[in-house]
């Protein structure tokens, strides 16, 4: 374990992509493809353009990232 902290941050859903990727425009203008997490998956969150949700930001790739939460 590296035991590497990941960024947690909100932003908007621009698209969904092939694959069940979204691409999600954080608060601080930063463009991140996200996948759901399992525990999202596991309550059939449904996500859709214009949501606003939670991402945890991969420590090893900014640019990566996963869903978390849809925030109301």
């Amino acid at each position: 374990m590296s035991g590497q902290s990941q960024r947690q941050l909100d932003g908007v859903i621009e698209s969904a992509e092939p694959r069940g990727l979204f691409r999600v425009k954080t608060d601080d203008g930063q463009m991140v493809t996200a996948s759901v997490s399992t525990q999202a998956r596991r309550v059939t969150v449904k996500f859709l353009p214009g949501d606003r949700v939670a991402i945890e930001i991969s420590p090893l790739d900014p640019s990566r990232g996963r869903i978390t939460k849809r925030l109301s």
